[in-house]
């Protein structure tokens, strides 16, 4: 069993093939809030809490957008498995004009309105004047990062991971260059502090969609296609997206409004505890990242074994997944604890940074470490395996029911009603979301229902099988290899 479980080289070969190009673009796309919290946490605590306050904005669109790429991949990872372009096409399309419409809503109310979406977040002078100057300018990179996310979400689905790799390491060596040279300066240019950062972060947005399409038009990778074929989406094609892509995308922007309520308690609380998470916040995308390189690959494998009938292949692959999450956050869990004080003190290399949060920032990365195999199980359920099985509505009402009826509410009482130490609040909040939603994407995982084709191959393969043994349940329970 375990030889069965472990041994298959295949398995390995692909995982790594497919993650490793991931983990690298993302831990370079996260360099981007790493750069600019490094630089800017020498202005000090003020500054520093005001981006992170500020860069919730562009986080609350990325979960929105998230949601209409994952749609996306559902479609486009099961064409790939019977190469089915036009479909491909037609996808993509449909999904590069639904976010650059999302991203213009956050564009407009960043750029133009920036003390309102800031008042959101917290009401001192200063902490809104600074948080002013850095999303009002910040907010002109949004429809750059829609455009980006759709085509490297696109390209990763097609088995094409390397070319997103290259271009945010391009776009990270300008980044830092940028963020140097305008935060403090350097080079002929202005010295425009958090303005700086801002301003640097826009500059290299922009850089990555050209990159891709420039490279894709020499390689003539499955994003460049003539823009007529837009004019061949039928209504049914619509509706067929948005059949996935909404579910998925209200699932997104409802757990990422009740994060962003949460961030607003933080927020209110003390910007030296904001502060705090957003140093935290550094190291939790950093961690992330072998996260996401992992549930994208696993999305692909998936979607492609479904796609082309390959349900036994495609449920083995599952089951490594969900044994190789937590050992994985162990072990990174593990080096964080280890290494706290080291990683927390390196953004107080001026300084600038009080005792108080310095000391917050090393109890809360325990907190979150200790609990990061149970945090990103259900990520690893929802992303990975439900969606791309094709199942985009079912899983999502555990996403938003443990975050919205446990953990916001309890979080709220713990911090205005009992008034306990943020620290405590702070691990309360994820334990009443994780615990209930682990259990839930569980049984969800083992009962089968989460199989659903979107290609002709995988319903017929699926449609088999029921008729023959009367559930998908006995499927997750006695699968063969192919």
């Amino acid at each position: 069993m375990i030889k069965k479980f472990f041994g298959d080289k295949g398995f390995w070969q692909v995982l790594v093939r497919l993650s490793m190009p991931i983990i690298i673009q993302n831990l370079l796309v996260n360099s981007f809030s790493l750069v600019d919290t490094l630089m800017v946490s020498q202005l000090g605590d003020v500054e520093l809490s005001a981006m992170g306050m500020a860069g919730q904005w562009s986080w609350m669109m990325s979960m929105v957008l998230f949601g209409f790429s994952s749609g996306m991949s559902i479609f486009v990872s099961q064409y790939w498995g019977v190469r089915d372009y036009d479909n491909i096409h037609k996808t993509i399309g449909i999904s590069v004009i639904s976010s650059l419409l999302v991203s213009l809503v956050f564009f407009i109310s960043g750029a133009f309105f920036p003390s309102f979406v800031m008042g959101i977040f917290n009401r001192e002078a200063a902490v809104m004047a600074a948080g002013v100057k850095y999303l009002r300018i910040a907010a002109w990179s949004y429809p750059a990062m829609a455009i980006t996310n759709v085509l490297s979400t696109a390209l990763r689905s097609t088995e094409i991971v390397k070319l997103s790799m290259w271009v945010s390491l391009c776009t990270t060596v300008f980044n830092v260059f940028f963020n140097y040279s305008l935060i403090f300066g350097r080079f002929g240019l202005p010295e425009m502090g958090i303005a700086g950062a801002a301003m640097a972060t826009t500059i290299a947005a922009w850089l990555g969609p050209v990159l891709l399409i420039v490279i894709s038009l020499f390689k003539k990778t499955v994003i460049i296609f003539n823009p007529k074929k837009l004019l061949t989406v039928t209504a049914k094609n619509i509706k067929s997206f948005m059949s996935k892509a909404l579910p998925v995308t209200a699932n997104e922007s409802l757990w990422a409004l009740g994060t962003l309520v949460f961030n607003v308690i933080y927020s209110n609380l003390s910007y030296e505890d904001y502060a705090a998470i957003t140093i935290l916040r550094t190291f939790e995308q950093i961690a992330f990242v072998f996260f996401i390189g992992m549930c994208n690959a696993c999305a692909i494998m998936i979607g492609k074994s479904i796609g082309q009938g390959k349900l036994e292949r495609a449920i083995s692959d599952a089951k490594r997944f969900a044994v190789l999450e937590p050992f994985v956050a162990i072990v990174l869990g593990a080096i964080m604890i280890l290494s706290r004080h080291q990683l927390v003190n390196i953004f107080n290399l001026s300084g600038n940074i009080s005792e108080a949060t310095l000391t917050t920032a090393s109890v809360i990365t325990i907190i979150y470490a200790a609990e990061m195999a149970l945090r990103n199980l259900p990520y690893l359920q929802i992303v990975g395996l439900f969606r791309a099985g094709g199942d985009a509505a079912s899983a999502a009402k555990y996403d938003i029911l443990c975050l919205w009826l446990f953990s916001l509410p309890i979080t709220l009482l713990n911090a205005y009603v009992f008034r306990l130490p943020f620290p405590v609040i702070f691990a309360l909040m994820y334990v009443c979301e994780d615990v209930p939603k682990s259990f839930f994407c569980l049984r969800h995982f083992f009962s089968g229902r989460w199989i659903k084709p979107v290609t002709a191959e995988g319903k017929a393969a699926a449609a088999a099988y029921v008729a023959k043994n009367g559930s998908m349940r006995i499927l997750l329970k006695n699968e063969k290899e192919n």
